[in-house]
């Protein structure tokens, strides 16, 4: 493989950005792309995935480079020694041994250092999920696989296959999700004809278990309370037929005005969206639904395969503030149940304390509320991991 300057200084470049200026990568990545828009599409998926890479791997790189943190181009070499890519003869890798590196490569390291995690990480999940933990933070550094939603409102699985590959996408069948279509090769689908049209969305088959949990059927009244852009708004949206009536909230409002627009897209007309302004906006609509969805915010746990910069922006800090949330969230909107209604409670976390410890904690103050099933997607099982819960009101 033959490495080009100009490509590789964009990968350093977009590596000190999300490291010194604390941004999220896939918007730096994005707005990097865009800046250079006459690259081909091998040029930008090296960029894009090399940069992915590093930072997924970013504490077991230093670690075998014995490079200071913000020694960019000492990561990157690291990297394509790691990868067994000759270095070129240029100066930013004047000071690397390859020879010394190889042998670092097969040396044994303590797992926070060989899964690239910090240590504080390591402790929580070793202490929540003690014959777990190892298993699935090997499984999240293993790059996420990209999974279609085949919208049907628009056709059936088959029909939609077709069409995409006549587009030249192939995509495999997992008869495990209803209407996942996983690519068999990672390209740009949001060009295509079939997404212009609203086939389908990317949404992956761990998120795609969500809405079906929550046994939604044609003609019922849905509250969507944390919909943001929408993945499983409209997903509710397919389930039901169009029929019926969903309502999605969120306290940004930018992301309900992505959600119109891709409802628009996809012909899901049943969805009206509602900002919420206070704690009024949740009153109102007490015991007004039949169903509720609230994939309440989290930890991101369970989707550090697309998002592997998450694991070096989380602290303890944040993660006991997100439940406190939760817990205020779970209690708060479940009010808009009806009676005899039910809600799922989701997160893309991993942890206990995120997930069946505040469904226990909930249920233990809120007797009219039973616990009808729960479920885990593990991202062992290949995909994100998430939680959900369905639960009953008396």
């Amino acid at each position: 493989m033959k490495l080009y300057r100009n490509l590789s200084e964009a990968v350093v470049t977009t590596l000190k950005t999300i490291f010194e200026d604390n941004k999220y990568a896939d918007k730096v990545i994005e707005k990097t792309l865009k800046q250079n828009s006459k690259w081909g599409a091998r040029d930008r998926r090296f960029v894009a995935e090399t940069t992915y890479d590093i930072v997924r791997w970013y504490r077991y790189l230093i670690a075998v480079s014995d490079s200071k943190n913000d020694d960019y181009w000492s990561l990157l070499g690291t990297w394509l020694i790691w990868k067994e890519i000759t270095l070129p003869d240029w100066d930013q890798f004047k000071n690397i041994n390859t020879n010394s590196l190889k042998g670092k490569f097969k040396k044994e390291y303590p797992l926070p250092v060989r899964e690239s995690i910090p240590d504080w990480l390591d402790e929580l999940g070793t202490s929540e999920l003690p014959s777990r933990w190892e298993k699935e933070i090997k499984s999240l550094n293993h790059e996420a696989e990209v999974v279609l939603r085949a919208n049907a409102l628009k056709g059936n699985i088959d029909t939609i296959q077709n069409q995409l590959m006549e587009e030249g996408i192939e995509t495999t069948v997992n008869s495990k999700f209803q209407n996942a279509l996983i690519l068999n090769k990672r390209m740009n689908v949001f060009g295509s004809q079939s997404f212009k049209q609203g086939l389908f969305e990317v949404q992956d088959a761990g998120s795609q278990l969500i809405a079906p949990f929550l046994r939604v059927a044609p003609g019922m009244r849905v509250v969507d309370a944390c919909a943001g852009a929408g993945g499983k708004t409209l997903h509710l949206s397919a389930l039901m037929q169009n029929k019926g009536r969903i309502v999605a909230m969120d306290t940004e409002g930018w992301k309900l005005d992505e959600l119109r627009k891709r409802a628009k897209r996809a012909g899901a007309n049943n969805i009206e969206t509602k900002a919420i302004e206070n704690s009024k906006t949740i009153k109102r609509q007490a015991e007004s639904a039949d169903r509720l969805l609230l994939d309440v915010p989290c930890s991101g746990l369970g989707v550090l395969k697309r998002n592997p910069d998450a694991k070096w922006k989380l602290s303890p800090e944040y993660i006991s503030k997100v439940k406190i949330l939760q817990r205020q969230i779970l209690s708060d909107y479940a009010t808009m149940v009806k009676p005899g209604g039910m809600l799922v409670y989701s997160t893309c976390s991993i942890l206990p304390s995120e997930n069946e410890e505040q469904v226990k904690q909930f249920l233990k103050s809120n007797m009219s509320f039973e616990l009808i099933d729960e479920s885990h997607c593990w991202p062992s099982d290949g995909f994100d991991g998430f939680y959900m819960a369905l639960i009953k009101k008396k």
